[in-house]
């Protein structure tokens, strides 16, 4: 049986917290934003830990994550969502849209995610979505990819007519710019109550969904733009013995030839995903890690239904 446990608190360089209020505070807070706008990088500074894959590639977050960040002020569970997709418009990517949605109604409060200098259609796609009567911190992003930073002040004006934002913070979440401003802004809007989870937990994802995640990633960073986007991956099976976690695992393609991408010329590329993934998780688990990898074809898997359910992509 798979173990249903949680990571605990392995945590790497965090911004400095907010100053302790009198009364504690929790709640759910919602990011979202296109597609590759950086809210992986995002939720992974805010909770010192890499809880959420990232790649250049747009929409690696398929699923919501919840990313936990405890501070004497309270506790936010952070939920990042996958881009919002205008362009594309098969079960998969409806299904992924509709996580959006879904999470947007839960939200104690939401970040919204804006690269700086660059708002287009797909923004303004997300921007409809917002719910009139949940308070919203516009997050320009990216501010460190901006040599002229006196343009930036031009463009948060433009954005600040669009409704009556909580806050608007200009970050940068590679570099950890202003997420502690952030951070303290959010304990701000969450109601008071006591924590959601217990104090060291930094997920609510268990180790058998982490560990398809990692396996997704180094598909992402070792295929580039080679890898075919109806790609998945499956835990087929997942144990403990003696301190040593057990995975096997499948890759899911939807034809022969993208098969032979995943493989690579006598087998490869699967080799040097699958030792990058196991390494990874042996980081986040704490322990050594079996990995054993397969690649299947499931013809069509990214327009059927059941296939998204049993993947649990069904949103």
């Amino acid at each position: 049986m798979a173990p249903s446990r949680r990571p605990r608190a392995r945590r790497m360089t965090v911004p400095p917290g907010p100053e302790p209020v009198l009364a504690h505070r929790a709640g759910a807070v919602v990011i979202v934003g296109r597609p590759n706008v950086g809210k992986s990088t995002l939720l992974n500074h805010l909770v010192g830990a890499k809880v959420s894959i990232t790649s250049s590639k747009p929409q690696t977050t398929r699923q919501r994550i919840t990313g936990i960040v405890t501070r004497p002020a309270g506790q936010v569970a952070f939920i990042d969502t996958p881009g919002y997709q205008t362009e594309y418009r098969s079960t998969l990517n409806r299904a992924m849209n509709r996580s959006v949605s879904t999470g947007l109604q839960e939200a104690n409060a939401i970040i919204w995610l804006v690269e700086a200098l660059k708002y287009d259609v797909r923004d303004e796609a997300v921007a409809r979505l917002l719910p009139p009567d949940v308070p919203v911190i516009l997050a320009v992003n990216k501010i460190d990819n901006v040599k002229d930073k006196g343009r930036l002040l031009p463009f948060i004006g433009q954005l600040s007519r669009r409704r009556d934002f909580a806050a608007i913070i200009p970050i940068s979440s590679t570099r950890g710019t202003q997420l502690d401003d952030l951070l303290s802004t959010i304990f701000t809007l969450l109601p008071e109550g006591p924590p959601l989870y217990e104090a060291d937990d930094i997920t609510t994802a268990n180790e058998r969904f982490l560990a398809a995640e990692a396996l997704r990633e180094k598909l992402f960073r070792l295929l580039g733009d080679e890898l075919p986007y109806t790609t998945a991956v499956e835990i087929d099976r997942f144990s403990e013995e003696d301190g040593m976690r057990r995975i096997h695992a499948s890759i899911t393609v939807e034809k022969e030839g993208q098969k032979a991408i995943v493989i690579g010329a006598q087998g490869k590329k699967l080799k040097a995903i699958a030792s990058g993934a196991r390494r990874h998780l042996e980081q986040l688990l704490g322990s050594k890690v079996f990995l054993e990898v397969r690649v299947k074809v499931r013809r069509g898997w990214s327009d059927n239904a059941v296939a998204l359910r049993r993947m649990g992509l069904d949103g």
